[in-house]
């Protein structure tokens, strides 16, 4: 990585809980491909205050995620329609002090739902109704799937988001009778909750294919229990590195490869 210097280009992230992922992945790659950028992990309590920030000093690009998701829209200027649809924005570009929001959560799973080429026909059932469940569920609608119903215990958020997309809603988990689960829900996450498994072994048995967008670890709970009953994954890991990749390629304006993802994302990862 180049020396600081008064033209290197300062990205950054907004969190509640920061953590080295994005960190490691977005610097590493400035490293490999030579570009004058560094990049940094904040929390805030204020984040009007942090936005004013972003402005003020020329911070080239922010990584938002979650208590900010929704928060941050009135304090942006322009809202790219990834973020629009679905009222919540990942990322902040700066172009001379004009802050446009978009969201890579959304286009992350709606290119891993296509690449890894997941049959729309399958029943869904989403476990979550916060910021990142809209990206999924709005993803899912994207894809074409019809069957899908969303688990949420919290009913006015849980409905809401199940209307907006003509889906179904639940508060209590239905009888396993689903081809694809997905969790979007801290179920699973390092911390507290990192040994909870977010869908009963019912469910998982009934699947053929288990979706966890908790990212660290990579190998939650819901995850392990999935790949030792042979279904087909799809991992938070993933779709957190498709979505830096989108970020990465916003903020520098340089096309990644898919090894290049992979690579930066195995080094993320790798503490």
């Amino acid at each position: 990585m180049p020396i600081l210097n008064k033209d290197m280009q300062v990205c950054m992230s907004l969190a509640a809980r920061p953590s080295n992922i994005g960190t490691r992945f977005h610097n590493f790659l400035y490293d490999e491909l030579g570009l004058n950028f560094i990049y940094k992990a904040f929390t805030t309590t204020d984040l009007e205050g942090a936005v004013r920030g972003i402005r003020a000093l020329g911070i080239r690009g922010c990584s938002v995620s979650m208590p900010f998701k929704e928060a941050i829209i009135p304090l942006v200027d322009v809202m790219e329609p990834s973020a629009l649809a679905i009222e919540s924005v990942n990322t902040v570009v700066n172009d001379d002090g004009v802050l446009t929001a978009s969201n890579t959560d959304y286009e992350a799973v709606a290119g891993l739902l296509a690449e890894r080429e997941v049959d729309p026909g399958q029943r869904v059932l989403l476990r979550g109704s916060g910021g990142m469940a809209k990206a999924v569920v709005a993803a899912f609608r994207g894809a074409g799937f019809d069957d899908l119903t969303i688990v949420a215990r919290n009913a006015e958020a849980g409905a809401a988001l199940a209307e907006r997309y003509d889906y179904g809603w639940v508060a209590e988990d239905p009888a396993p009778d689903f081809d694809l689960i997905v969790n979007v829900t801290p179920l699973g996450m390092r911390g507290d909750s990192e040994s909870a498994l977010s869908f009963s072994p019912e469910h998982i048995d009934r699947a053929s294919t288990v979706f966890d967008v908790v990212a660290f670890p990579s190998e939650t709970p819901l995850i392990a229990a999935g790949r030792a009953a042979g279904k087909h994954l799809l991992t938070g890991a993933e779709v957190i590195a498709l979505q830096a990749a989108r970020q990465f390629e916003r903020y520098t304006g340089v096309p990644l490869t898919a090894d290049q993802v992979a690579r930066a994302s195995e080094f993320s990862r790798a503490e």
